[in-house]
């Protein structure tokens, strides 16, 4: 047997036997999902939320799923499984899942540099902050070490950030570049990225930013199409994720759209941006989507690359994506700013719980679950080992750092003490 068909036997094997395993645990306790509909009832009525609707799903088929409140204030419209929210940063696991199946295809490799597609990036320097005895605080630049390659734009180890991470002449270089001025598309929008000054060397430090949307134009260059094309194509479609895209055609499903409390001024200050940069498919935060098509997404994930039939990854490809790639001995700092989370490493494009991690105790979850969140406040979560998925859909940035936890304490709950935690 050749070492290939064997290394991805034994994977399939592998994933069958934790599958199996997973079969034996119990449901989530129907008190368990009775607190969680008391939770977000709560919420609701408290003023708090304009409304919200949670998925829990196990061995494939859902648990609990719950609509609560309105999906606007304005309309007062009921909250429905078809509701669709502005994922923001959940979309970078989808379109990091693009990009893992064009190197699966050998059409882009880890190691690339990102100037071979975008060559502005040959010229890009790194910032270097220097503070002179009596004198003021000044930026040099310097040469990078070694390019940006394509790997560091996966786990966000580029050294390119957001205006509101890092340092404050980070976030004064970012501000007054004013990348978001005019109509742009994600080429435009790369060249941009690339005559910023690096926040730090490549490979350095894991530092969250516009890393995802630059990978989008790469995306774009290898395939000919669009963004969105290329999802719909690859993932969207054959998925079953008719509703997720990123801009809204019809008045239907404009009407379908959640929205924020009219006292949240950052996601609607975020909602005014995305409708006035419709050509702008952001890769790292630009897709609107429904609890339904994201749990697809989710489904395919915690069976490891499958879903009704159809490999969306190979299982060297998939373990690559779902492998923690920041961790001890990668070489990669932890940014004081933002990191994956208390126990969390990072893949390609998603959260890696590695270790039980520093609280005591340690917040709820198992080894090897994959995550990832937003700004909007969504949320979502794969656990192989209770071989489960788990999904909120809200609109709130005021209360999102509040509810998110506790969704996860209150998903977690649901089951036996032994299984809550690593």
């Amino acid at each position: 047997m050749k070492r290939r068909e064997f290394l991805v036997g034994a994977a399939l094997l592998a994933g069958t036997m934790a599958r199996s395993r997973a079969a034996d645990v119990p449901a989530p306790s129907p008190g368990g999902l009775d607190r969680i509909t008391d939770y977000f009832n709560n919420e609701v009525t408290s003023g708090r939320l304009p409304g919200a609707v949670i998925l829990v799903q196990q061995h494939g088929k859902p648990v609990y799923l719950k609509t609560f409140g309105v999906r606007d204030t304005r309309t007062g419209l009921a909250m429905t499984p078809d509701t669709i929210f502005a994922i923001h940063s959940m979309t970078k696991p989808i379109t990091c899942l693009g990009a893992m199946m064009l190197i699966d295809e050998g059409k882009l490799a880890l190691t690339d540099p990102v100037s071979k597609y975008i060559p502005l990036f040959a010229g890009t320097k790194v910032g270097i902050e220097i503070t002179k005895p009596d004198g003021p605080t000044t930026i040099e630049l310097e040469t990078p070490v070694r390019p940006v390659n394509i790997e560091d734009l996966l786990r966000h180890t580029s050294g390119i950030s957001y205006d509101y991470i890092g340092a404050p002449w980070v976030m004064e270089v970012y501000s007054a570049a004013n990348i978001f001025e005019g109509p742009f598309n994600n080429r435009q929008f790369a060249d941009r990225i690339a005559g910023l000054p690096l926040t730090r060397q490549p490979g350095t430090l894991w530092r969250y930013g516009h890393s995802t949307d630059v990978l989008g134009a790469v995306i774009e260059i290898i395939s000919g199409q669009t963004l969105y094309e290329f999802l719909k194509a690859r993932i969207l479609d054959p998925l079953g994720m008719s509703s997720t895209k990123f801009v809204l055609r019809t008045p239907e499903e404009r009407a379908r759209m959640a929205r924020p409390l009219p006292s949240d001024p950052i996601l609607l200050a975020g909602e005014r941006d995305r409708l006035a940069h419709p050509e702008w498919e952001s890769g790292g935060g630009g897709l609107l989507s429904t609890i339904t098509d994201y749990q697809r997404f989710s489904q395919m994930l915690l069976n490891g690359g499958e879903f009704e039939g159809r490999r969306y990854l190979s299982p060297a490809a998939f373990k690559a994506m779902t492998t923690d790639h920041i961790g001890p001995g990668s070489g990669v700092g932890r940014d004081y700013f933002y990191f994956p989370g208390d126990g969390f490493g990072y893949g390609y494009g998603i959260g890696v719980r590695t270790d039980p991690g520093n609280a005591k105790p340690p917040p709820p979850g198992s080894l090897g679950e994959l995550k990832w969140d937003s700004g909007s406040g969504t949320y979502f979560g794969v656990d192989p080992k209770l071989d489960m998925v788990y999904l909120m859909m809200q609109q709130t940035q005021n209360e999102r750092s509040r509810i998110t936890p506790a969704f996860k304490a209150l998903v977690y709950d649901c089951y036996p003490e032994g299984l809550r935690r690593p």
